[in-house]
């Protein structure tokens, strides 16, 4: 669940049959492009366009992938997949997710990625960047 405040993005993916395998059941590695489809959302709703990122020669390259997957999704499922900001560093960010089908959580999951130009090599995000997207982190916890 997204912590209180957390600025999130929520896309609807209805699975069609090519992503489910021979028992009607979405394959594992689907989940990872339904994610990439949740964060390029966030991305347009509160920083900016990725296709900015793109003219510039830049790319939120991916680095690290977490997948929980609590319970199966079908054929003709609706999904919500919900992502946030979980934080932001000099040259990276981390993403974190639910997906849900009717009030039910599926899968929880993250993704990590380093901001690298169009050699692969990674570059730090403009601080004035970087300064606008640590304002769309959730609150920290009473206490924390």
């Amino acid at each position: 669940m997204p912590p209180p405040q957390a600025k999130t993005s929520t896309v609807s993916h209805r699975v069609p049959f090519y992503e489910t395998d021979a028992m009607r059941i979405v394959h594992h590695s689907n989940f990872v492009r339904y994610l990439e489809l949740a964060r390029i959302l966030w991305l347009d709703e509160h920083e900016r366009p990725y296709r900015d990122y793109m003219e510039r020669g830049l790319h939120f390259a991916t680095t690290h992938v977490a997948v929980d997957y609590r319970r199966p999704a079908g054929y003709d499922d609706v999904l919500a997949i919900t992502t946030w900001l979980a934080w932001v560093r000099g040259a990276s960010l981390r993403m974190e997710y639910e997906i849900v089908r009717d009030g039910e959580l599926l899968v929880t999951a993250a993704t990590e990625h380093a901001l690298v130009d169009a050699d692969g090599r990674v570059q730090r995000i403009p601080r004035d960047q970087r300064r606008a997207l640590a304002h769309l982190l959730p609150d920290p916890a009473p206490g924390a």
